[in-house]
């Protein structure tokens, strides 16, 4: 049976800084864990593969499986959508099929016609706290859920066309991670296969962000600096997290000396930012800020580290402390992601250091909801596209996973105490973190050791860095600013990272 990934990239046109007939790179010529799964369908590609002789490029087969991924994720939430959702307070917990979608169809008035951000709702939280992009995905939702029925048919539906409406972010997730690395789209399918991502694709709207941070992703590596801001700016208006990418790229630009570019992203990111957001902030000021509002208000929560220290103490932190605390520790890492940046011995790559930052948020949050790891896995794949690392931060992601369904079915099933106890959660956060941190801790030392990075290995210098891919530097300090030279007289071939080597088929990760 002939290997899928004979079939040729799409997306292998020349670019910056790059060869017109560099080949797109096979992972099971590169990758050990790669080439063993790869027996499942016909085993690495071969020497005398023919290639270009399929309907079936890399862009196509890893949306189909980034959907049929996505299926099986609506698949394992089955349970919930017949009752767990419905009836029994921790059964939703105990079968971890819990979603914020049904949910808040009635508790967020959408049930009752009312429109987000100027009507008031009943209860608590009297305005909807999600940002403005959000609010109209989820109004959209609304529209195309048949409001007649029970409450609870009319739930489900709504659940329905928003998971049909986040399959089509998930493909597009797919389809722009596929093609931002021009000789890497087999990465792709590191997104598509991604456990983590299939579990928690539901959970809540984080992939509509998602999806536009991705899109932007691909129109920066293309070179098309005004698309990647207003992009930006859209994601920014669905989720906050997408306009941390701003500051690497702030840093790499000025290494690099691309002003104009920054400038235009930057601007574009405003504008479309302000575009949506102005007229509901001028119209219903209260309604529009109370996600800000909500988000500086809100307690330590779950999934933090704060947590563990609040649930272990007799003194736990008040959240303006933590507020401020945090805030500072993400600072902190920005500047260290800056130094880093500056002083590494070649230019980090703009995927390696968008995934740093939005880890570190991540990290020093007040609050990890279980979605969250969808920020990091298109960053993550092209930051470190390499499966078995990939695989060791998915099982952490995992076993968090199960570690929140399974506290949160301890906390509400009263006496039965069925679930998770509470240490126990706090070893699943901490397997979180740690796993999160080992990436990060793999992610620097590519940084600092650039001949370790497997995108430069396979011979490419920044494909996901657009008008960086290739570009000299401008500003460095530190060791950056000395050339290297030879401890003893050497007449060899001198390493230049980011040149095409000749590579053995089984060359591990480390």
């Amino acid at each position: 049976m002939a290997s899928a990934e004979m079939t040729p990239a799409s997306s292998s046109e020349p670019g910056p800084g790059r060869p017109v007939d560099a080949e797109p790179v096979r992972p099971t010529r590169e990758d050990e864990v790669a080439a063993a799964g790869s027996e499942l369908i016909g085993g690495p590609i071969g020497r005398w593969a023919l290639l270009g002789t399929s309907w079936w490029t890399p862009v196509r087969v890893i949306a189909l499986v980034a959907i049929g991924m996505f299926a099986l994720g609506l698949v394992q939430k089955a349970p919930c959508y017949h009752s767990a959702w419905f009836f029994g307070a921790s059964s939703q917990y105990t079968h971890a099929c819990y979603s914020d979608i049904p949910h808040l169809y009635d508790g967020r008035g959408f049930a009752a016609h009312l429109v987000p951000y100027f009507d008031k709702l009943p209860g608590d939280m009297d305005y909807l706290e999600y940002p403005v992009l959000t609010g109209v995905f989820m109004e959209v939702a609304s529209w195309l859920t048949p409001h007649s029925g029970t409450l609870q048919h009319q739930e489900q539906w709504y659940w329905f066309v928003n998971a049909g409406m986040l399959m089509a972010c998930t493909a597009v997730i797919a389809v722009c991670v596929t093609r931002t690395q021009r000789r890497r789209p087999w990465d792709g399918l590191m997104v598509a296969l991604a456990p983590a991502f299939a579990l928690t694709a539901t959970i809540n709207w984080d992939l509509f962000a998602v999806a536009l941070t991705a899109a932007a992703m691909l129109m920066w590596s293309r070179g098309r600096a005004l698309a990647f801001g207003v992009l930006l700016g859209l994601a920014t208006a669905a989720k906050l997290y997408p306009v941390l990418l701003l500051g690497p790229l702030l840093v790499l630009c000025w290494r690099a000396g691309k002003w104009r570019e920054f400038f235009q992203a930057a601007g574009g990111a405003v504008v479309a930012w302000v575009v949506v957001n102005l007229p509901v902030m001028y119209f219903a000021f209260d309604g529009w800020s109370k996600f800000y509002t909500f988000s500086q208000e809100r307690g330590v929560d779950f999934g933090s580290f704060w947590l563990i220290w609040s649930q272990n103490t007799t003194s736990p932190p008040t959240t303006t402390f933590v507020n401020t605390v945090a805030t500072i520790l993400v600072v902190l890492c920005f500047l260290g992601i800056a130094a880093l940046t500056l002083t590494a011995p070649r230019r980090p790559r703009f995927a390696q250091l968008a995934f740093l930052m939005v880890a570190a948020f991540i990290l020093t949050n007040k609050v990890y909801s279980p979605q969250y790891v969808l920020w990091l896995v298109p960053l993550a794949v092209l930051a470190r596209p390499r499966w078995r690392d990939f695989l060791i931060w998915q099982a952490c992601e995992v076993a968090y996973f199960l570690g929140i369904w399974m506290y949160l079915a301890y906390t509400t099933s009263g006496d039965a105490h069925k679930g998770l106890p509470t240490h126990g959660y706090h070893w699943a956060i901490l397997l979180h973190l740690f796993g999160t941190l080992y990436l990060c801790v793999i992610v620097v030392r590519d940084i600092l050791m650039p001949e370790r990075d497997t995108v430069r290995r396979s011979g490419d210098d920044d494909p996901s860095g657009g008008v960086l891919d290739g570009a000299k530097d401008r500003f460095v300090f530190g060791a950056a600013a000395r050339p290297p030279r030879h401890a003893a007289p050497f007449e060899g071939p001198q390493v230049d990272w980011g040149r095409a080597e000749v590579l053995s088929d089984r060359e591990g990760s480390l």
